[in-house]
């Protein structure tokens, strides 16, 4: 059974290595994406106000977006009020599919950036390859395969190497290179495989969650494609957002998701003050038709069933800031350990196949003598 196991983890990996290493390298920069952004391109996502300085209304922001920028409808809508970080409105060019981001001063109403595809900005084009490979649904489905099997390696890494607990912090440095690679594999792999796992279990769920929400709204390949606001002309957007702070105790919506499509509503998405260390920053939902304003429904994570609790947990566990910048720097270094597990995994498996195949010369030799 033990030797099974090991073949079918040894070949598991090669197959899911190239892809791992992607998901692995790419994952660990995301951790840091908004302070890699704000770095190299502070023009966009910075703003320096007094600390009693006002929002704008959303209404007038989202008006100064649209009337600057004819040809498009807002799809989205992320809203910060720190002081420090831009608004940025998520754009749908008319008759298309495509989502744009333009970054706007929610103080001053100015447009800080003008709309750019979603692959624009490097971190941007690091997220999309590093979801789906650039390649939409069908990377996200290699994507999604691969995490099961980062899943399987992680499990049957501990099953192979359990006893290894015994001599954790061992490492025999003044041995051959095969076994201290064998050590350097197996202590590597026994200690970041809690933190694998978890990521790639809730990277997996994401990736299935999507997949499945576009294979069932559009199994015909048919997109909607937007050329006129879906809501009705009378909508204030401030007024829900206020409304919204009043639906939920402590409520502050940090995301507006615009009706783009026939069957979608206003919904807001926020945090409101928990204990719950996993609540994320989208965790409560308050959503209001689009014809008439009127509430729809609202749900407070500190309220909510057990499913969406964890759920909502992913978003945190996956990029590791549940604990401020300790856990986003483990998180970050975890994350990079597939790339030592791959060359050390790698070399075992090229040594192993050297000593079969001169075993076998020599069995042939003895053979033939």
């Amino acid at each position: 059974m033990r030797k099974s196991l090991f073949k079918w983890h040894a070949y598991s990996a090669l197959i899911a290595m190239l892809p791992l290493l992607i998901i692995s390298i790419t994952g660990s920069i995301l951790v840091f994406k908004v302070e890699i952004d704000s770095l190299l391109r502070p023009e966009h996502m910075r703003v320096d106000v007094p600390p009693h300085t006002q929002r704008q209304s959303l209404d007038t922001l989202m008006q100064n977006v649209l009337t600057k920028h004819t040809g498009y409808e807002l799809g989205g809508w992320e809203l910060f009020d720190d002081k420090q970080r831009s608004d940025a409105g998520y754009l749908i060019k008319h008759g298309t599919d495509e989502w744009s981001k333009i970054y706007v001063n929610q103080y001053s109403g100015q447009l800080l950036s003008t709309p750019q595809n979603m692959q624009h900005y490097i971190t941007d084009w690091l997220l999309e390859l590093h979801y789906s490979f650039l390649w939409h649904v069908k990377g996200a489905s290699i994507a999604f395969v691969s995490a099961l099997m980062m899943l399987f390696l992680g499990i049957s890494g501990m099953l192979l190497y359990r006893r290894f607990w015994v001599k954790l912090f061992t490492m025999r440095f003044n041995a051959v290179k095969r076994i201290l690679f064998s050590d350097i594999h197996k202590f590597v792999g026994i200690t970041a495989s809690p933190i694998l796992l978890v990521v790639a279990f809730t990277g997996a769920y994401w990736n299935i969650s999507g997949i499945i929400h576009e294979v069932t709204e559009h199994a015909d390949g048919e997109h909607f494609h937007i050329v006129a606001p879906l809501h009705s002309p009378d909508i204030s957007f401030e007024a829900l957002r206020v409304s919204s702070a009043e639906q939920i105790a402590s409520y502050r919506a940090n995301y507006l998701a615009m009706p783009h499509e026939p069957d979608r509503d206003i919904t807001f998405y926020g945090e409101v003050d928990n204990k719950n260390l996993f609540s994320s920053e989208y965790s409560s939902i308050v959503k209001f038709d689009k014809t008439t304003g009127e509430l729809l429904e609202k749900t407070d994570i500190r309220d909510a069933g057990m499913l969406h609790v964890i759920v909502d947990s992913f978003r945190k566990l996956h990029f590791g800031y549940f604990g401020g910048l300790f856990t986003r720097i483990l998180w970050c270094i975890m994350g990079l350990m597939p790339v030592i597990l791959g060359v050390t995994g790698l070399y075992l498996f090229w040594q192993r196949q050297r000593q079969q195949l001169s075993a076998k010369r020599n069995r042939q030799q003895l053979a033939t003598s």
